[in-house]
């Protein structure tokens, strides 16, 4: 599978990568990130997706409704359009 571009930076320049990954243990370690963690893992049990190959999609109303992983990945928000369906 081919790397995208900042894939390949962190591949090729290790100080960088060990700087963003510290930054990343100390982001998702906060209170706040393990609750919202603690409530998509909720919200998943509660639909039993266990081994489905669909994502939770967020949408801008704040519901989460099912969602290829393909198409719910690829909405990254470029041209200004919404990240969310």
């Amino acid at each position: 599978m081919k790397l995208g571009r900042t894939a390949r930076f962190y591949a090729t320049h290790p100080k960088s990568r060990d700087k963003k990954k510290k930054y990343d243990t100390k982001y998702h370690s906060t209170p706040a990130r393990k609750k919202y963690r603690a409530e998509l893992n909720r919200a998943r049990r509660k639909r039993k997706l266990k081994g489905d190959e669909r994502d939770l999609s967020h949408t801008s109303s704040g519901s989460l409704v099912l969602e290829s992983r393909k198409r719910n990945r690829a909405r990254n928000g470029s041209g200004n359009s919404s990240t969310k369906k």
